[in-house]
């Protein structure tokens, strides 16, 4: 459940009795200078107490919001100059309070804290996409967003109290109007959730998904609260009663150990039924138990009783211990059919770790600038993460690509394999070889020539799983192919790797990306057989002003060429549709769009669709569809921002869509094969039509003995331009295959 904003002491007059709250801090927290706390409180109160006395009114939340924010981070075991902050941040920033007064009597430590919350503002900018930043300032908001980081990896402090601050902003919206609610809670879904299970800091992120799932969803939150209320006495009875066999069966081997009933998240809740789709019923950790021990040892042992005492479920066990998350989360997980037949969740970690899980970074950044030991790496990983948020903002200047790496590890999927040396690397489903080069070191993945998977060969292409050991073949003349950014090649599957080799790209000169480029579009036309088609009107599609600037986007990583290659298809006008290849796929007549028949929807008639103006689509790209109220159906790229978020918080919302229109049936395509002879080839060349369950309706073969060379020219049935690219490539594979291309016109051999 989400916590509510807590009750503190009031006078008479109902005003904050700030002297009985210090006292109360004073007797439970260990607080270095609780004067200088009580002067803060003093100052903060005097603004407070003069808002008043000018009517502004909206002000009093201001202290009640700094002794809130105050008391977040004396959970957090935060230091005097950090609670300071926290108290003043709120007079400070509503401009009642000089930051130049607070450094005289504060000092420059207090100061800077406060300076750098106030830069953490900027970070609202991430939820707008680019072409929404008003001309001139984008620039400013890149600036911004680069000091605010820069800040956070200086003194992870800062982003503590940010983070403090929009608990307490989202804590006191509860009664507020539901356009106010909205908008902190998915500022609060989309950065700030992410960052606390970043630095690991457990409670906070619960907590704030909870509320942000409470105010974006409020029917599915009230659904499930109202589930797990309806059975808490039976459940609480029955934990207790586990609790005390568990603690008595640990007693008896002489482990010292803590037992205790595990909180509920609704939202984890929730996700977990709408990810697996499963009901209620079929949740394994709405009965669950945290059990603390002393050593690593004990866990291993305590598991051990566990499994000793109910059946395992197959499948539903974790070692975080041996393969910790990304943000230093350790502890074992298991699913137990436990009394009665019910299924129980079991967490087992050591008091370490599960002060580790609740306060993350807070438990290690007092160690900043001294000697770390072990435990105290996970400190030094954030901050490493941290930085490298910072490198790769300082490469895009893109505002919703750095939203994105903030919410990356909420995916619950990553899979987890190991360098050469031992070290645990996470990286997101169907990663290959090069993203982990990416992952590792930028120029790692820029000299890659190879790879291996557990001391194997394997291809770049090679789709990585848990538990591998990758090791990356490097040479100093090797350096990215452009073949990286193709999609369909697959060599790529993370926005930051294909960021990295777009930005080697666009560091080389100009020529040579022309030079690069004009290659890569003229030999994909001429594998197309469109190599004739004019393309000074397609630069003009393209918004470029010159053949030579598509060329140069092309080669710099800017534009694909599949681009192109759609545009140039949309000018060609030769024979009807039943001897030309579409570009996409065709539908029955009565689901073509309304307003466009290059889109068509899954499932749905006609529907009104419009491309969304924050990512702007175009042919090519990857689309899914936002069913809009009043505007029917806003088409956006599958990784953008905006849709991602829409994804989120109301999938049902969210279609699937497709360029072009469902297939009605295949159309017959001329390839010609040139290769060198030998024995086996028109096998091979069968045998791959065969895997992909492609029709040939014609096979004409000519060998010239002299030259030892052979030509084929092969009808085949294919519903859509990308398949047949693809199927082409597959071909050009072949061991002997110098070329496969298209022959349209109907030339023959």
């Amino acid at each position: 459940m989400v916590k509510v904003r807590e009750d503190h002491p009031l006078l008479h007059d109902g005003s904050l009795d700030v002297e009985s709250w210090l006292q109360n801090v004073k007797q439970q927290y260990d607080i270095k200078d609780p004067e200088v706390l009580g002067r803060a409180l003093h100052i903060a109160k005097q603004v407070s107490d003069e808002a008043i006395a000018n009517r502004t009114y909206w002000s009093i939340d201001s202290m009640q919001m700094g002794m809130e924010m105050a008391q977040i981070l004396l959970d957090l075991r935060l230091d005097s100059a950090s609670l300071v902050a926290a108290v003043l941040y709120r007079a400070v920033r509503e401009g009642r309070l000089a930051l130049l007064k607070v450094e005289r009597e504060f000092g420059e430590e207090v100061a800077k804290l406060i300076e750098g919350v106030l830069r953490m503002a900027a970070i609202s900018a991430i939820q707008k996409t680019s072409d929404k930043i008003v001309l001139g300032q984008r620039e400013a908001q890149v600036e911004n967003l680069r000091k605010m980081l820069v800040a956070m990896i200086d003194d992870v402090r800062v982003a503590l109290i940010k983070l403090a601050e929009r608990t307490t902003a989202i804590r006191a919206v509860k009664d507020g109007p539901e356009d106010k609610r909205r908008r902190v809670a998915e500022e609060v879904f989309n950065v700030y959730a992410p960052l606390a299970h970043r630095l690991g800091i457990g409670h906070l992120k619960w907590e704030l998904e909870d509320l942000a799932f409470r105010y974006l969803q409020p029917d599915s939150y009230k659904k499930i609260a109202k589930l797990l209320d309806e059975k808490r006495l039976a459940r609480q009875d029955y934990i207790n009663e586990v609790v005390q066999r568990l603690r008595e069966e640990i007693h008896g081997v002489g482990i010292k150990c803590d037992v205790y009933g595990r909180a509920k998240h609704i939202y984890s809740i929730w996700r977990k039924m709408n990810r697996k789709n499963l009901d209620f019923s079929q949740i394994y950790d709405i009965r669950a138990v945290r059990i603390l021990v002393p050593e690593v040892r004990d866990c291993y042992a305590v598991l051990g009783i566990v499994h000793s005492q109910w059946r395992h479920i197959p499948n539903e066990f974790d070692d975080y211990i041996a393969n910790p998350k990304e943000n230093g989360y350790r502890s074992l997980h298991t699913a137990v059919i436990g009394p009665e037949g019910k299924v129980l969740e079991v967490q087992i970690r050591t008091d370490s770790m599960h002060e580790d899980a609740e306060l993350g970074v807070c438990a290690h950044w007092l160690y900043k600038g001294t000697d770390l030991n072990a435990k105290d790496q996970g400190y030094e990983q954030k901050i490493a993460w941290l930085r490298q948020v910072l490198e790769w903002h300082e490469e895009l200047d893109d505002l919703p690509e750095l939203a994105g790496e903030l919410r990356a590890d909420i995916n619950p999927d990553r899979i987890y394999v190991f360098t050469p040396e031992g070290h645990v690397v996470d990286l997101p489903p169907k990663a290959t070889p090069v993203d982990f080069a990416y992952r590792v070191h930028t120029e790692v993945g820029n000299k890659c020539r190879g790879a291996k998977v557990n001391g194997r060969i394997v291809p770049l292409t090679y789709l990585l799983k848990n538990g591998e050991q990758v090791e990356i073949l490097t040479s100093a003349n090797a350096h990215p192919s452009r073949d990286w950014l193709y999609p369909d090649a697959g060599y790529i599957h993370t926005t930051r790797a294909r960021a990295k080799v777009a930005h080697w790209f666009k560091l080389q000169a100009r020529d040579q990306n022309i030079d690069e480029g004009r290659q890569m579009v003229l030999r994909e036309l001429d594998r197309l057989d469109l190599a004739n088609e004019p393309l000074v009107d397609v630069a003009q599609d393209m918004n470029m002003k010159s053949v030579d600037d598509m060329y140069a986007a092309v080669g710099a990583g800017d534009l694909r060429v599949g681009q192109i290659v759609h545009a140039v298809l949309k000018r060609v006008d030769s024979g009807t549709p039943q001897q030309e290849l579409p570009l996409a796929r065709r539908s029955e007549p009565a689901t073509r769009n309304t307003e466009s028949d290059g889109i068509y929807i899954e499932g749905v008639g006609n529907l009104l669709t419009h491309l969304a103006q924050c990512c702007q689509p175009v042919p090519g790209d990857d689309i899914k569809g936002y069913i809009t109220i009043g505007r029917g159906v806003t088409v956006h790229r599958s990784d953008c921002d905006n849709l991602l978020h829409m994804e989120a918080t109301e999938p049902q919302r969210v279609l699937q869509v497709s360029w072009g229109n469902r297939p009605h049936h295949t159309y017959p395509v001329d390839m010609l094969i040139q290769a060198y002879d030998r024995t086996g080839l028109l096998r091979d060349v069968s045998a791959v039509l065969a895997n992909e369950r492609v029709n040939v309706i014609a096979v004409n073969t000519l060998s010239n003995q002299g030259e030892n060379t052979a030509n084929m020219q092969i009808t085949i049935e294919v519903e859509s331009l990308e398949r047949f690219g693809r199927l082409m490539n597959k071909i050009a594979q072949l061991p002997n295959v110098v070329s496969a291309k298209r022959v349209r016109n109907g030339a023959r051999l």
